[in-house]
C-alpha cells in the first residue's frame, strides 16, 4: 500500500520512522513528565515494541503516526516527537474510526508544535485519504492535549465520553473524553 505524507508545516516536518529515532523515542517515552496522562512510562522494550507497532500500522493502512522533527536550519531532522491518523488496536465504544494523536519531547512543549503538526495530519486525513470522520481522545484529566483538540476545531460532547477498557475501575486516567471532527466541519474552517 502506498504511504500518505501530510505536507510539511512553517516549522516542522512529519516523515518516515528511521532507526535513529529508537533512542530519541525511547528517551521521550521514559520521561514521567510526557508519560504523566498514561499508566505509566514505557521500558526500552515497550517503547521499540510501540516503535515497531508504528512503522507496520504504516504498512498495512497506509498511514500512521509521523516522526515529527523541526525543519532546517532550525534542527537536523533529529525527533522531537510525533503526530498522524492511526486506528486503534482496541474495541472504542465509538469504532470504527481514526483517531489523531501526538506526543511531543518535554522539551519541545508549549511552541505550538502539537497543533501545528496535527493541522497537517487532519490535512492528510481528509484531503488526501477522504476520511469522513477523525476522533481524539484522552484522559479526562489531560487538559493539554484536550487544549489542542479543541484549537483544532474539534468538536466534545460529554455524551461520548468514555471509561478505556485498558484500564481498571478506578483508575485515575480511567475517564477519558473523546472529540470528533468531520470533514464538512474541517472544510467549513477559516
Amino acid at each position: 500500500m502506498t504511504v500518505q505524507w501530510p505536507a510539511p508545516t512553517a516549522r516542522l516536518l512529519l516523515r518516515a520512522w528511521c532507526e535513529a529515532d529508537r533512542a530519541p523515542f525511547r528517551a521521550m517515552n521514559a520521561d514521567p513528565r510526557v508519560m504523566a496522562c498514561f499508566p505509566s512510562t514505557l521500558t526500552d522494550v515497550q517503547s521499540d515494541a510501540l516503535f515497531d507497532r508504528i512503522v507496520a500500522h504504516h504498512a498495512q493502512h497506509g498511514f500512521g503516526l509521523w516522526a515529527v522533527a523541526l525543519k532546517a536550519p532550525a534542527g537536523d531532522s533529529a525527533l522531537i516527537g510525533f503526530t498522524g491518523l492511526s486506528i486503534p488496536a482496541w474495541q472504542a465504544p465509538f469504532g470504527p474510526c481514526v483517531e489523531i494523536g501526538w506526543r511531543l519531547a518535554h522539551d519541545h512543549w508549549g511552541h505550538g508544535y502539537a497543533t501545528e503538526a496535527a493541522r497537517s495530519a487532519l490535512a492528510c486525513g481528509f484531503d488526501v485519504l477522504q476520511l469522513g470522520e477523525i476522533v481524539s481522545f484522552t484522559a479526562a484529566v489531560n487538559h493539554r492535549s484536550a487544549r489542542v483538540m479543541q484549537r483544532l476545531g474539534m468538536h466534545h460532547d460529554a455524551a461520548d465520553d468514555f471509561d478505556h477498557p485498558a484500564l481498571p475501575p478506578g483508575h485515575r486516567l480511567e475517564r477519558h473524553v473523546l472529540y470528533r471532527l468531520t470533514r464538512q466541519a474541517w472544510a467549513s474552517q477559516p
